[in-house]
This record gives structure tokens, sequence and C-alpha cells, in this order.
């Protein structure tokens, strides 16, 4: 005889996308308590204790009495040591991310499209000099926000690119961030035509982006190269001086990974 499951199927994808939607957050803000996840996820009493309980056993999440907040657990890190999706690009990638943030004395970065977010998982610094302003490996920004993530949503189909931002969750993060749906198609549509993409000052106050995508050479793994730089660091022919080097880097970084063309194009001064 067939057993059959207690639980509903529907009910099994709910409590997985909570739980899922639970780790998301903790990772996100490091250490969150009960109140802030019920609060953060509109999630029921009930459920979040069961889900929370799971999640601590199974070693997902670990909780600190004393101070009554959830952080990630020894889990979640082992299983991001098993993910080896990008090295293949971050192997080829890092030695020329190297020469450019030397060359420039800034921070370059690359990153991948996930889902509305873009995530770094490759940086280089030339020295504490450059300026991070917050990115790190393995950190998440707003695509719709940063330079690197308007390249990435330029290299899709412009369909897919509308559904994402039509998801959008994210308020304005500063008074220069662009949430207004027709103005975001149309960075999206001018990065698609420069063939490069730009933040200024729309992601945080001081700061200036410039990202050029490395296209479907990557294996289909949508990623792009940038450079981040203080505003006070930029020239009077920025973007287009820094648009220059980073479109040598990514010809390269393509040619590494077997690329016989790069589809990026060089602006004219």
């Amino acid at each position: 005889m067939q057993l059959q499951p207690t639980v509903s199927t529907a009910h099994s994808v709910k409590s997985a996308d909570r739980a899922l939607a639970i780790v998301d957050l903790v990772a996100a803000k490091g250490f969150v308590s009960f109140t802030e996840i019920l609060t953060s996820l509109g999630l029921p009493r009930s459920s979040a204790h069961g889900l929370l309980n799971t999640l601590q056993k199974s070693g997902w999440l670990e909780h600190d009495p004393s101070t009554r907040q959830y952080s990630l657990g020894l889990r979640a890190w082992q299983v991001g040591q098993m993910y080896t999706g990008h090295n293949h690009i971050a192997n080829a990638a890092k030695p020329v991310l190297d020469r450019l943030a030397t060359a420039l004395g800034e921070t370059v970065q690359l990153a991948r499209l996930d889902g509305v977010d873009s995530a770094y998982f490759a940086i280089s610094q030339h020295s504490s000099d450059g300026a991070l302003f917050g990115s790190s490996v393995g950190i998440r920004l707003a695509a719709h926000a940063t330079a690197p993530g308007t390249a990435l949503l330029s290299n899709l189909d412009p369909a897919e690119a509308g559904k994402r931002l039509a998801a959008l969750p994210e308020p304005r993060l500063i008074n220069k961030t662009v949430i207004e749906l027709p103005a975001l198609r149309e960075r999206i549509a001018v990065a698609k035509k420069r063939g490069y993409a730009i933040d200024d000052e729309e992601y945080l106050a001081g700061s200036r982006s410039v990202a050029v995508p490395l296209t479907s050479a990557t294996g289909g793994v949508n990623s792009a190269i940038s450079v981040t730089m203080p505003a006070s660091r930029t020239s009077s022919q920025w973007p287009t001086d820094v648009v220059r080097a980073l479109v040598d880097a990514a010809h390269e970084v393509r040619a590494r990974l077997g690329a016989k063309e790069s589809g990026i194009t060089v602006p004219q001064p």
C-alpha cells in the first residue's frame, strides 16, 4: 500500500519558500531577531517557530540565547563552499581585474545577475586608498541602481528585463536613484546601445561606477566588469577614460574564456 503524504504539496512548497526567505533575510542582515523575522517576512508566529527550529537543528541557522538573535549556521557555509558555478569566470578574470585595479588605482569588480540583484563574486583593489564603498565578495546590490546591474539587465531580452524590473521590491535608495519603470527601461536601452552602463552617485552619494558586460561568452552566466571610484577622483573625461580600459579588460577576459568576438562597443570621445 502506498502511503499518502500528511502535508499537501502546496503547503510543502510554501514552507520551502518561507524557509528560504528566512535564510536569505538572515544572510542579508547578519543577525536577526525573531520579531524582525516576523515583521520583515509577514510570517505567522507558529509557522516561524517551526521553520526556525528546523533550520537551527539542520545547521542552517544558529541562535544566540544571550542576544536572542539568529545568524547563519555552519551548514550555510559548507554549502556555499561547494558552489563552483562561477569559478571558471573568476579564475580567468582575476589576473585581469588585478592589473586593471593597479593601472587605475581603483576598485574593480566582477558581478553576475541574480534575480533583481547584482551579486559580486570577484573584487580587486589596488591599495587601501581605493574605495570599496561597501562592496565585497558575496554581497548583493540592487541591480537597477548600480552600473554592473544595469549592464547585466541590458544583456537580457527586453521582455525578461521588464519582468524583473516590474518585480522590484525596493524603494528609492537615495534621491538620485531611478525607480520609475519607463526611466529604468530607457537606462537599460541606452546601456545596451552604448555597450556600457554608469552609476553617477545613484546607489551611494560620492560614488561613481562604470561597467561593461561580458555577454554570452561566459558560459551562460550573465556577468559584467565594473570600476568603482569616489566621484572626487573622476576626471573631466569620465566615463570615457575608464570605459576604454574596461573594454580592453573585457576583451582579454573573453579571450581567456575562448570567445572570439566581444560585442562591446568603444565610445568615441
